[in-house]
């Protein structure tokens, strides 16, 4: 909107502060953030053979976005509590920009490559639950869980997207074009935040930070947050190392297999995985409501366990059958993910929100980290993309799950025993 002032041009007016229209702007501005974000995993088997990497280096270029990101969220994040998240955002959005553009036309090889990732790691936690800390503030209840929702799809939509904008300015212009439209979507996405964040926090006098900046303590008391954040751990493990390594998989096993005529890219058929992801993952937060979130996350977290264990043979059956299982298996990891985040939002204190899901992405992204490191080292452990090797990288995250499900269970029991 805008309002005018007598003897002067009519200025802009930010949208206030949980109003619709300030929802769908951090929405957009998250987007066009995360736009970019696998552009590397969507062009990975073409950075291998470029680079001559090993499977465990092409891990850690993946993963090492997650593990920046790790040490700077808490940081970042818990510092919304005491300063505008404005400020933070910005940071966050201009780091992912020069991080992309850095990658575009610096990186030479393994290790500028990887100061790069780190750089667009640290990017993201000043904006991915910054972001939503922007959303969240505002409002309560089922306004929240909505919106919460909401941004859950749009930053799942970008993700799912940028494999197949990353194919397309690949054909378009090389490696360095799809990384350079990743910048330039960020850093619109830092106009739109400068434009439409409030300048100031508004401090209630009972809402005045306490403790240390990083004060996680009274968090890991939260046993109901903390069931939710040991969720949100493996649920990221398992869905960082099928992004991380999907388009891999499928390049391989139609190398191996060959592809009918009619089959789209490897890239392509990752963005209909990510983008029927998204779909359930919205769905899914609506169905947590009426039928319970524990509940929908036992359902997804059995299934992806049995479905990462069968998705790596698939390799040496059939390309078609291969597609069908990882786009199940993504399909399957989506169902909880809205849950997830939404229940930890919920479970914690209003007065530490920023310090509880500063932990929430801390956990989550570390689990990031290690999923797509963890399938480069079966992957040479088994001396290569085999199908061996395929089965073992993939099927060692079921333990990974299953594991996570069990201790989310355990606290969840706990809270209520204690309550």
């Amino acid at each position: 909107m805008r309002m005018g002032r007598p003897g002067t041009a009519s200025a802009w007016t930010a949208p206030a502060a949980g109003s619709p229209a300030f929802v769908a702007a951090i929405v957009v501005a998250q987007v066009l953030t995360q736009i970019g974000a696998f552009t590397l995993p969507a062009l990975l088997p073409g950075y291998i053979e470029r680079w001559s990497l090993s499977k465990t280096e092409a891990g850690w270029l993946v993963g090492i976005f997650f593990a920046a990101y790790v040490p700077a969220v808490p940081v970042l994040l818990s510092l919304t509590d005491r300063v505008p998240v404005r400020r933070v955002y910005l940071v966050g959005t201009g780091l992912t920009a020069l991080s992309h553009l850095g990658f575009a036309f610096l990186a030479e090889g393994f290790w500028s490559g990887l100061l790069m990732r780190a750089l667009a790691g640290v990017g993201w936690a000043g904006a991915y639950m910054v972001g939503l800390k922007a959303l969240a503030d505002p409002l309560e209840g089922a306004a929240q869980s909505r919106a919460v929702s909401w941004h859950a799809a749009g930053v799942g939509i970008a993700g799912a997207v940028s494999f197949a904008a990353a194919s397309l300015f690949d054909a378009l212009g090389g490696p360095s074009a799809a990384f350079a439209f990743g910048g330039v979507a960020a850093a619109i996405a830092f106009a739109i935040a400068a434009a439409v964040m409030p300048r100031d926090l508004p401090q209630r006098p009972d809402a005045a930070p306490r403790g240390a900046l990083l004060g996680f303590r009274p968090v890991f008391r939260n046993r109901r947050a903390m069931a939710w954040i040991v969720g949100y751990t493996v649920h990221t493990w398992e869905m960082a190392a099928l992004r991380g390594w999907a388009v891999a998989f499928l390049a391989a096993t139609a190398a191996r297999l060959g592809a009918p005529g009619w089959m789209p890219s490897p890239a392509v058929l990752f963005t209909v995985a990510g983008l029927a992801g998204v779909a359930v993952s919205v769905t899914g937060n609506e169905v947590a409501q009426k039928y319970g979130r524990s509940r929908v996350v036992l359902w997804a977290m059995t299934a992806a366990a049995a479905l990462s264990v069968a998705t790596g043979w698939t390799t040496g059956v059939s390309v078609v059958l291969a597609t069908t299982v990882v786009v199940l298996w993504n399909v399957a990891i989506y169902l909880d993910s809205a849950s997830l985040t939404a229940g930890t939002v919920q479970a914690a204190d209003k007065h530490l929100r920023g310090a509880t899901m500063g932990l929430h992405s801390m956990a989550g992204y570390a689990g990031g980290f290690l999923g797509p490191l963890g399938v480069g080292f079966f992957l040479d452990l088994a001396g290569g993309d085999g199908v061996l090797g395929w089965g073992l990288a993939f099927g060692h995250l079921a333990v990974v799950t299953l594991a996570g499900l069990a201790v989310l269970r355990r606290l969840g029991q706990a809270h209520q025993s204690s309550g």
